[in-house]
């Protein structure tokens, strides 16, 4: 039964501007935040959230309610489902009457006593003669008395029955479960943590939930420098974020949230006055506390040592992420200077430059673009294909589709800049305004090249085979004739793509004339781009030759803004495409010659995306061909 009091707890939990701000792009107003309503249309906010209330209140339609009301009346769970959904955020257990559940409660709780019972001995052992060594780590490390009780610092001593003795009340296996003991055959149990600095682990109630210690004997060094407790009923750590019962509450103020790669940074920066820092307990951002930390900010901000450890963790933490990914919500990335964790940072130069590393945390695909261009040299055109494999790699993982759009066309402009940096213009550069330029000729076949590759004469034999099969193919080379009569529509576009249909093989070699364009002495025009395929022997595309592919870049009254967006993404389709076709045929010849589930996994895999991409390129040309 769900008691009056239950829920007014379960409120409480609750940060109702970090459940609404899931949805509604809420403004810092005062004490409160505001924004337009999300249930009705307004152009000016009248919509409010107050977390010291518990409420949220629109001034211009009456909407009203709680985190349960947001979860019911915007989310449009049922009662139960709202309640259980908030209840799992909040570590908070839901009254069954279900006796099994009862007693894995029951269970929860009793292994909450164990917990608390060993962190008031860890606490009390720090102030005996044998936790002098401790007490002097702690002041090496500059923490005051304020800091070492607010983070409820002990110590364990060098014993291996000690805790048991001390904790006799209650039994062996529970202790052994409460992950404080370790049982192996043949052997007594024995206490896990000995000689060792003792640092509490709560859970989002603030409840003691696990341990972590630092060894303090150098002698010891077989012996992990950090332990943590093991997965136990109370403790997951890849759910957990130390501190965050700590920093959800500054977090509001502040509006961000540090992840730093260990407890003692998170201490370091509470001592320099930052107080909205978590971190993970010895494992990388897991997805689950990536979600957890979106719950409370929308762009946390990751702190990563300034070493190669570091730079690795950042891609880990960027390739968990990537999946993830959907409107507003994104991570930054901060990597502090090289041979510095940010208590040494601080030490050296003060709080300020803390704040100012942190000031200029760099967005996820600027720290991706600039990991996967370091990681290896890039001398070779094989080093190069490998960096833009990885690139799409990434890519492919994202799943809100408007993200990975926005992603690889970034990513890939970004790589096209640094694999074909573009040439001096020796006709548009170099040259006094007062000298004229020469007239435009249109070179014959085989005179001139684009980033090396040559333009094939068209009188060719092969050429105009090649022609023909253009001419005669299906839907592909329809959208190559209505790309062609894109470019002839809108000139000014030709050199923005002349890298990338250079780079693709197979294309209509109209495509060759046309490029030829970009080594022009004077500005394109449509009359000359006809010229210079009749010149070339090429037919102007007509329309019946792309009749399946009326887009609106090749209509009469085409806005120039829209019809450069659109023959972009035509573009796009007649690019991947080969490239796809290629990679597909491969991983098709290599499952044939060697069968297995790798090589049939690939296959599958690169045949799904080609489905994928044919399905696209229907919609793409059924979109315009009904809106023409």
């Amino acid at each position: 039964m769900l008691t009056p009091q239950w829920l007014d707890q379960l409120r409480s939990r609750t940060t109702l501007s970090a459940l609404v701000g899931r949805s509604v792009r809420l403004q810092k107003a005062g004490r409160e935040h505001k924004a337009c309503c999300p249930f009705h249309d307004e152009k000016s906010p009248s919509f409010y959230v107050n977390d010291e209330k518990g409420f949220y209140h629109c001034f211009g339609c009456g909407a009203h309610g709680d985190a349960i009301r947001w979860m019911t009346d915007h989310q449009g769970l049922a009662f139960m489902d709202a309640v259980k959904e908030l209840a799992g955020e909040a570590g908070m257990d839901i009254p069954e009457p279900d006796p099994r559940a009862a007693k894995a409660a029951q269970k929860r709780d009793t292994l909450h006593d164990v917990t608390t019972a060993a962190q008031e001995w860890f606490r009390h052992n720090l102030t005996t003669p044998e936790g002098a060594e401790a007490r002097a780590y702690l002041q090496t490390r500059g923490f005051d008395p304020r800091i070492v009780a607010r983070f409820g610092f002990g110590f364990a001593p060098d014993e291996r029955q000690a805790l048991k003795q001390a904790l006799v009340r209650f039994p062996e296996p529970m202790l052994i479960e409460a992950g404080l003991r370790i049982e192996v055959e043949d052997r007594d149990p024995y206490d896990r943590f000995r000689g060792r600095l003792m640092l509490p682990i709560e859970d989002a109630r603030g409840r003691v939930i696990a341990f972590g210690g630092r060894i303090l004997s150098k002698e010891k060094t077989k012996a992990p420098k950090y332990l943590n407790s093991p997965d136990t009923p109370l403790f997951d750590k890849g759910r957990t974020l130390y501190n965050l019962h700590r920093a959800a509450p500054a977090a509001r103020q502040s509006g961000r949230i540090v992840v730093v790669e260990g407890y003692m940074d998170v201490i370091a920066l509470a001592a320099a006055g930052i107080d909205e820092a978590v971190a993970p307990l010895g494992t990388a951002l897991t997805e689950h506390q990536i979600e957890m930390l979106w719950r409370h900010v929308e762009a946390p901000i990751l702190c990563f040592d300034g070493d190669a450890a570091g730079q690795r963790a950042a891609l880990r933490a960027i390739t968990r992420a990537l999946p993830l990914l959907r409107p507003a919500h994104t991570l930054r990335i901060v990597r502090l200077p090289e041979g510095l964790d940010p208590d040494d940072l601080i030490k050296a130069r003060g709080p300020a430059a803390m704040e100012e590393v942190l000031g200029e945390a760099r967005s996820l695909l600027d720290v991706l673009w600039e990991v996967e261009k370091d990681a290896q040299p890039l001398t070779t055109p094989e080093d190069k294909a490998g960096l833009k494999a990885r690139l799409v790699q990434h890519v492919e993982t994202i799943q809100h589709p408007d993200i990975a759009s926005l992603y690889k066309r970034e990513l890939l402009d970004r790589y096209g800049e640094f694999a074909f940096p573009r040439r001096e213009n020796r006709w548009q550069g170099g040259q006094s305004s007062g000298e004229s330029r020469r007239p435009f000729t249109p070179r014959g076949p085989g005179q001139g090249r684009w980033n090396g590759r040559p333009a094939t004469p068209p009188s060719l034999p092969e050429s105009i085979e090649k022609l023909k099969k253009a001419l005669s193919g299906g839907s592909r080379d329809g959208l190559a004739a209505a790309v062609i009569a894109g470019l002839m529509r809108w000139p000014e576009l030709v050199p923005r793509h002349a890298e990338a249909l250079a780079r693709t093989p197979g294309l209509d070699s109209r495509f060759d004339a046309l490029l030829e364009c970009c080594d022009a002495m004077a500005p394109l025009e449509k009359d000359a781009l006809s010229t210079i395929l009749s010149e070339n022997g090429l037919e102007v595309p007509r329309t019946a030759e792309y009749s399946g592919f009326r887009f609106g870049f090749l209509a009469p009254g085409a806005n120039a803004e829209h019809a450069a967006a659109e023959l972009a993404q035509a573009i796009d389709l007649l690019v991947e495409r080969p490239v796809l076709e290629a990679a597909l045929a491969q991983a098709t010849a290599r499952f044939e010659s060697e069968v297995s589930d790798e090589t049939f996994a690939e296959q599958q895999r690169l045949l799904k995306r080609k489905l994928e991409f044919d399905k696209r390129l229907r919609q793409m040309a059924t979109r315009h061909a009904s809106s023409s």
